[in-house]
C-alpha cells in the first residue's frame, strides 16, 4: 500500500522533515511514521496499513498532498 501525504487543507507543498520509523521496520495501522512541515506547522503522517516500511523518500524532499513518500508492504 502506498504511503501518501494526506490532504492538509490549503497546503500545496510540504517538506518531509524526518522519518519516525526506519527503512524495513514493521509498522501498525495508525502508527506515526513520518513528520512533514508546512508554513512552520508540523504534521504527523500515520501508516494506513500494517506491514513493513519500504522505499522512503529522503528527508528534506518537497512533496505535495497525494504524493507517494513510501510504501507499506506486507513482507
Amino acid at each position: 500500500m502506498d504511503l501518501v501525504v494526506p490532504d492538509l487543507g490549503e497546503v500545496e507543498e510540504v517538506t518531509l522533515l524526518r522519518w519516525l520509523k526506519e527503512e524495513g521496520e514493521e509498522v501498525e495501522v495508525g502508527e506515526a511514521v513520518a513528520e512533514v512541515e508546512a508554513d512552520k506547522a508540523v504534521f504527523v503522517i500515520e501508516s494506513p496499513s500494517a506491514g513493513f516500511l519500504r522505499g522512503r523518500k529522503s528527508p528534506g524532499t518537497k512533496v505535495k498532498p497525494g504524493e507517494i513518500i513510501a510504501q507499506i508492504l506486507p513482507e
